[in-house]
């Protein structure tokens, strides 16, 4: 394999890592969605918290997503 080749194949590889590194965060994140549409709190930092942990999933899949791309 050449060299190339096998940085290619690494890159995805790390791409998959990151795609797999999002999952707990994205799910934490629909969880929080799902509870403030059924409480509505009015000031709850945790949800605040765990929202942006949702979006900052969502923005390691997308990098995840481009480079396994």
């Amino acid at each position: 394999m050449k060299s190339k080749q096998l940085a290619n194949v690494l890159i995805k590889i790390v791409g998959l890592y990151v795609c797999l590194c999002a999952i707990p965060g994205l799910v934490a994140g629909i969880i929080a969605a799902v509870l403030w549409a059924s409480e509505r709190p009015q000031g709850n930092d945790a949800v605040a918290y765990t929202w942006a942990e949702g979006v900052g999933a969502i923005i390691q899949l997308a990098i995840g997503i481009i480079l396994v791309v």
